[in-house]
């Protein structure tokens, strides 16, 4: 129990005095993470909107499908980043393997789903009354989605803080896009990976807090949204 009484006080020291490596790690976790939710929220959510007002052969699959894949395994979206950014790959001439942006877009690839199904199904929960008074008032195609995306937008916010959560709390497509390199690509969750397989508890421990006040944060955000 030793180790860990020293390694939560060193943790709270290198938290306290803003220490330049816990700073540098988090700071770059928050940017990846961001830009991968804003945009995996432009491509999803006219998306979800597109499937949710019209009707096409196999929407019912296409459906089931998208809520498949919110159990999407991180490793496996990183084994299949891996393999189009690898030198050899589609798109490994784009050099984007070990890099922010290769790590941006495998976030945006594992939140996408998330996002999109959410969002069908906060528009799916709106009252017929509401479509029907929109359409009825002689609504242009982008009136109605204004009026319906205004109408779910707490929902909406929801599936968009959802995705954030999941892509700040990743770690194997990380790993497997980034490849952990100080200074360049380590994050959070990567960062506690390694330091915990080398005996450094007090870095693992002052990250992880670090990551459960995040969680903590976008909670609080959600629970704000869903009962408005």
């Amino acid at each position: 129990m030793g180790y860990i009484t020293e390694g939560v006080q060193q943790a709270l020291v290198l938290i306290l005095t803003l220490d330049p490596e816990v700073v540098d790690i988090t700071l770059r976790t928050l940017s990846i993470t961001f830009s991968a939710t804003i945009i995996a929220s432009i491509i999803a959510v006219p998306l979800g909107l597109y499937i949710s007002f019209h009707e096409f052969p196999a929407k019912k699959a296409l459906i089931s499908l998208i809520q498949t894949l919110y159990a999407l395994p991180t490793v496996v979206v990183g084994l299949l980043m891996y393999m189009l950014f690898t030198k050899n790959g589609p798109l490994g001439a784009f050099s984007l393997l070990f890099t922010p942006t290769g790590m941006i877009i495998g976030q945006t690839v594992l939140i996408m789903p998330i996002i999109t199904g959410l969002t069908i199904a906060a528009l799916s929960s709106l009252d017929r009354g509401v479509k029907d008074t929109s359409r009825s008032l002689g609504a242009t195609a982008l009136q109605f989605f204004a009026s319906m995306v205004k109408e779910a937008r707490f929902a909406i916010l929801s599936a968009v803080v959802m995705g954030f959560s999941r892509a700040i709390s990743e770690v194997g497509a990380a790993i497997l896009i980034g490849g952990n390199i100080r200074g360049q690509t380590r994050i959070l969750t990567t960062t506690i990976t390694l330091e915990t397989g080398q005996g450094n508890f007090s870095l693992s421990i002052a990250l992880g807090i670090i990551l459960l006040l995040i969680a903590l944060i976008v909670n609080m955000l959600m629970s704000y949204f869903q009962q408005r």
